[in-house]
Order: structure tokens, then C-alpha cells, then sequence
């Protein structure tokens, strides 16, 4: 009976085998179809798959070469903060005052709104939406006693800094709302929408309808074609961090069934301290001066009055519920944020590139060599993101020994059947993530393809991931 077990254990590791070795040689065979195609005759392109129960190198190939990662890099971001914050870490976004409210409810100083970092402040993903987070406000400022303001309502923004958007942004993303920069005090994820109407034929203006919310203070300058049925968006903000002056460039098809665009705010904290000191002049609690930033008063050599009386504090949504959107939605706001983040709570400057070094020293730490994470910014939007296959193959494996893995599992989002993170930038798509075959074997995936032409690529790349199911 021994031996018959013996010889039952003997032949399935035999079966198991053989079978592992037809898969890899089945993944190879469609490696190499796709480095043989026509849209990768000028492209770099890198597979790494590992074991993810043992974290053995399955098949790999140029994955030691750094590539444009695109939105893939978010997989390390989420890694990095969920290491460093904690799975329920929390922003937290204080309203206060200064001066002193004197007994006919007037305050004779300034309603300050104190941010934290936080990228969901008044995001509609979450229960802080934007009118939750105003009427919270107004509650706390009739509570308080305050009937009219003799001062300003002020933005502080300063924990982050005046560097909105990562070096080596491109110009075209900065305006819209994919390329938002971050905030100390964010708001709405730091977006607004414009409405528009095309024309009934190519020699017509496009017609902007409205602004959602309504925002008076900026100015669009409409460059906006319209485009023959059937070619949608192609239309593009380019609209500076701070500037009031936003230009409309390219085409909006006849035809299309959205709406509008959403483009980037040039100034969250301000359109924050604006949107409220709106409400309360609707409800009768007015201000003696225009709503303003830390920033603007920095410029005008105005010092930040001192805090007198906290009198509401928002917490945001934990890190866990803040990921399974950055990563489901790929919000490159989200990262950016977290990455310095990161970069204050490893005790250094809350800038982009301090959080990447924070983010490189911590996987470096870890066992990767430092020369394989070249880290820019901390969504991947950036194309001068460098990291290599094997190195995020890594991260992935390492991930799944936290107690903080499952919410980071279930962040990811379902492509081609598998739990994998998309990333696309021109002319660089890349997939990484978890797969579990039919069989119940686990795999981890990083495939990467830089400089490809054409379109219709990440069909070719499922043909290869398809040999791990």
C-alpha cells in the first residue's frame, strides 16, 4: 500500500510536470508570435510570470530591461502605502477659525480650511460628496455662532507644496482631468466638467454649453472643431496649474453621445474656499472679501492668520477604500497624492520626487536592486517611468504575505479574466496582476510593450496571458 501510494504521488508530480513544461513552452511559442507581429517589429517588449506560491521564475524575457511602465506602476504605489500608512490609515481636512466671534454672531477674522492631503475630499465616490462636506461645514459654522464673516475664507494648501504636477508631465494630460495635479486641500478630485455641443456639419464651431459647477472665475478660450461622425473626443484642455485661461483644442464629433469633458482645476483649494463661501452668501452668512489660498497670500506677502478654534473635522475614507478605486478607475490624482504621502510620513519633503525616492529606498529594502525601479511619479502617467518587469513581478509576490493583501487583491481590476492592472500611455500598454488557472495554480503577470504601432494590441497581449489559463 506504501508503494502504491509512493508510486500514485510519484507519477501525479510527474503529470504536474510535464504539464508545467507544455505551458511554458506554450507561453514561449506565443511570446515569440507576438515579438514576431508587425506591431512589434520597432517595439521593446518584456513577459516575467512567476510561480505565485513560490515566487519561481517561470518564463521571462527581457525583464531586466526598464520600460515605460504606464498605469501599471500604480500596483507599486498601492503596495508602497499600504506598507508604510496602514490599510485604515485616513486624511483628515480641519475647518477652524481666527479672530473671535463677538456676541451678534460676527466673526471678525477668517474661516481657514486646513488640508491634509486628502485626494476625496468632495469626490462622488464616497460618502464626503461635495454637498455632504459643505452642509457638514455650515453646520459647524452655525454651530459656532458665526452670522457673518469680516474676514476671508482661506484655502490652506501648504502641506504639499506649490508643485502640482511631477516633472515630466506631458503638456497635452496637464489640463485635463486625467492630468489633475495634487493639492494639500483637494477638492472634487481636483476636476469641473464643460458641457459642449458640436456643430451640424465640420465647417461649424463647437458650442460650449456650460461648466459644471459653474465656474465664473475661469476663462475658455473654444478652439474646438467639429468633427466629422464617428471620430468622438479629441479634444483637449491646456490649461496651466493656477492660470484662470483655458484653451479648448481639437475636434468634437457630430454624433457623440457624451456629454462634455472634465478638465482639470487650475486651483482646488481656491474653487474649495469659493464653492463655500457660495453657499453660505445662499444662505445669508456673507463675507467681507473675496475667498482666497495660502498660496495667493504668500504672493501678496500676507501672513496666515493663526488658527483660534477648530470646529469641524473631516476624516476621509480609509486607504483600503481609497485604493480600490485608484486602482479599479487608475485615478492618477490618487497617486500622485499617496506619494507624498508616503514622503511625509517617511519624514521627508511632501514632494513627488521624495516620495519616489521614499518608494525605491522601501522596495530596495526589500531585496530589489535599486537600478531596476527608476520611479518618476507615482501613477505612471509620466513616460520617463522605467521599471522592470521582473522588479514588479517581485513587488507583486512580496505583496501577498501582508495581512493588508486581500483589500490590495480586490482593488484590482478584471481583464481578460484575470485580476490585472491595465496601463496605456502612446504607444505603451502593460498588464500586471494575479491569475488562477482552471487547474487552481497561481501565477503572477507583468507584460510590457513599449514603442508598438498601430492599434488593437492588448488583443495580441491576451493571446499570450491566454496560455495561463
Amino acid at each position: 500500500m506504501k508503494f502504491l501510494r509512493l508510486l500514485v504521488v510519484l507519477l501525479s508530480l510527474s503529470i504536474t510536470n510535464i504539464f508545467a513544461q507544455s505551458r511554458i513552452q506554450n507561453i514561449e511559442k506565443a511570446f515569440n508570435n507576438l515579438l514576431n507581429d508587425e506591431q512589434a517589429k520597432h517595439a521593446l517588449v518584456s513577459l516575467c510570470v512567476l510561480d505565485a506560491n513560490t515566487g519561481k521564475t517561470l518564463f521571462a524575457h527581457n525583464e531586466q530591461i526598464g520600460l515605460a511602465t504606464a498605469s501599471t506602476l500604480k500596483t507599486i504605489t498601492a503596495a508602497t502605502a499600504f506598507s508604510v500608512l496602514g490599510k485604515d490609515f485616513q486624511y483628515q481636512t480641519t475647518l477652524a477659525y481666527s479672530g473671535k466671534i463677538t456676541t451678534d454672531g460676527t466673526l471678525k477674522g477668517n474661516l481657514i480650511i486646513i488640508g491634509n492631503g486628502d485626494p476625496t475630499l468632495g469626490s462622488w465616490r464616497y460618502q464626503n460628496k461635495e454637498n455632504a462636506v459643505l452642509t457638514q461645514w455650515v453646520a459647524a459654522i452655525k454651530s459656532a455662532g458665526i452670522k457673518k464673516i469680516e474676514g476671508a475664507i482661506i484655502g490652506d494648501d501648504r502641506i504639499f507644496g506649490t508643485q502640482t504636477t511631477p516633472e515630466g508631465w506631458v503638456w497635452q494630460d496637464i489640463g485635463n482631468y486625467y492630468g489633475a495635479g495634487t493639492s494639500g486641500l483637494a477638492w472634487r478630485e481636483n476636476q469641473f466638467d464643460i458641457h459642449l455641443r458640436p456643430g451640424s456639419s465640420t465647417a461649424d464651431e463647437v458650442k460650449i454649453v456650460k461648466t459644471v459647477p459653474a465656474t465664473p472665475y475661469v476663462q475658455i478660450v473654444n478652439e474646438l472643431k467639429t468633427g466629422a461622425a464617428g471620430t468622438g473626443d479629441r479634444s483637449y484642455a491646456f490649461f496651466p496649474p493656477y492660470s484662470n485661461v483655458a484653451y479648448l483644442r481639437g475636434s468634437w464629433g457630430m454624433g457623440i453621445g457624451k456629454t462634455g469633458i472634465s478638465v482639470a482645476l487650475p486651483d482646488p483649494a481656491f474653487d474649495c474656499a469659493y464653492r463655500l463661501q457660495d453657499t453660505l452668501k445662499r444662505l445669508g452668512i456673507n463675507t467681507n472679501q473675496q475667498a482666497t489660498t495660502t498660496r495667493l497670500m504668500a504672493l501678496s506677502n500676507q501672513p496666515v492668520p493663526t488658527v483660534t478654534q477648530k470646529i469641524s473635522t473631516i476624516s476621509s475614507p480609509t486607504l483600503s477604500e481609497i485604493t480600490y478605486w485608484f486602482l479599479k478607475k487608475s485615478i492618477n490624482l490618487y497617486g500622485e497624492s499617496l506619494l507624498k504621502t508616503i514622503a511625509l510620513k517617511s519624514g521627508k519633503e511632501a514632494s513627488t520626487a521624495k516620495g519616489a525616492e521614499a518608494e525605491i529606498a522601501f522596495w530596495t529594502n526589500k531585496g530589489i536592486e535599486k537600478s531596476a525601479l527608476n520611479i518618476i511619479d507615482g501613477s505612471g502617467l509620466s513616460p520617463g517611468d522605467r521599471i522592470t518587469t521582473a522588479a514588479m513581478a517581485s513587488i507583486l509576490f512580496q505583496a501577498q504575505k501582508e495581512v493588508w493583501f486581500p483589500d490590495y487583491y480586490k482593488a484590482f481590476p478584471e481583464y481578460n479574466g484575470m485580476k490585472i492592472k491595465s496601463g496605456t500611455i502612446n504607444d505603451v500598454s502593460a498588464f500586471a496582476g494575479y491569475h488562477t488557472d482552471a487547474a487552481g495554480n497561481k501565477y503572477i503577470v507583468v507584460i510590457n510593450i513599449n514603442n508598438y504601432s498601430g492599434s488593437g494590441i492588448n488583443k495580441k497581449l491576451f493571446k499570450v496571458l491566454d496560455e495561463l489559463k
